[in-house]
């Protein structure tokens, strides 16, 4: 994604939200000022969330979930839509907002369910600051704004775009499912649990995913897509309790991070992943939908 500049005063201002492709039409982008220029570049440098493994299912399973109006479309372009599941770990390498984007720590803003947090951009920059917003992340933000954008995108027919758009959206829905994106204890090293991340994220798909039973539910249209975001990182926060816990007791009379370890790991949190990854696969199958029906049921192109 280009960020944005302007001249005179606040000319430093750049684009946080929005995704890795420049627009030809844009929704209304969120912006922070300079002054928080050295607090983004000093992020704690959070780990990417599912891996490339889980992303292609997501989006390979979301298709499955479509309705038959648009789902020739998104069929036809697979391959594209799995190539480009991961543009947005990608941008990380040059757009230094990007990180911000993939997660929201929600236990910085007090107890759970979090009512503090407003979940009106505009309200929480107003209450709490660009600040602290864009320091503690804005998944769900992300999420609704690129719902939007895919809308525009498909309103004007632009379908290059539309995939592009398609494939990223796809991505941060499925970051909101991934517990481990919702806290600050990302990656366990508040308990002493460095590298919790990548053996949740990474290393449980290299071994396990061909044991997934994938069975997304069909697709349904979304009627507030930053809330539906809001609601889905709550959901997948009530876990984040369960996989530290579990990495703890599969650590206990293993002397490294060996088949014993992950045996054990994955007996007591696989099945909270799967149904995460078939959730992500519907809920990235919805948002699609969504936008297809928010802009008008336009004709899609056999590809």
């Amino acid at each position: 994604m280009d960020r944005e500049k302007t001249s005179g005063e606040g000319a430093c201002q750049e684009q946080v939200l929005l995704g890795p492709r420049k627009m030809g039409m844009r929704p209304r982008p969120f912006v922070l000022p300079l002054a928080i220029l050295a607090l983004c570049l000093n992020l704690p440098h959070v780990a990417l969330a599912w891996g490339p493994i889980a992303h292609d299912i997501v989006n390979t399973w979301a298709i499955q979930t479509l309705p038959p109006e648009i789902r020739p479309f998104f069929e036809n372009n697979r391959q594209f839509l799995i190539e480009h599941a991961n543009d947005p770990d990608e941008l990380m390498k040059k757009d230094r907002y990007e990180r911000m984007r993939h997660y929201i720590y929600l236990d910085k803003y007090g107890i759970f369910p979090y009512p503090t947090l407003p979940h009106d951009y505009e309200q929480a920059k107003e209450k709490l600051g660009s600040w602290r917003i864009g320091r503690d992340g804005v998944l769900p933000w992300q999420i609704g704004e690129f719902s939007l954008r895919l809308t525009k995108a498909m309103k004007a027919g632009n379908w290059e775009e539309v995939k592009l758009d398609a494939a990223a959206l796809a991505h941060y829905v499925a970051d909101a499912h991934d517990p481990l994106h919702t806290t600050q204890n990302f990656d366990g090293q508040l308990t002493l649990q460095s590298g919790l991340s990548v053996r949740f994220d990474i290393h449980l798909f290299d071994r396990y995913s061909k044991l997934f039973i994938m069975h997304p539910e069909n697709a349904e249209k979304i009627d507030d897509p930053t809330e539906y975001a809001f609601q889905t990182c709550l959901a997948s926060n009530v876990w984040v309790n369960l996989i530290i816990w579990s990495d703890l007791r599969a650590r206990e009379s293993s002397t490294d991070y060996g088949d014993e370890y992950y045996d054990r790991f994955y007996n007591q949190v696989g099945p909270t992943v799967v149904q995460e990854i078939n959730a992500a696969a519907h809920d990235a199958g919805s948002y699609w939908y969504t936008a297809w029906l928010n802009a008008g049921r336009p004709q899609l192109p056999a590809r």
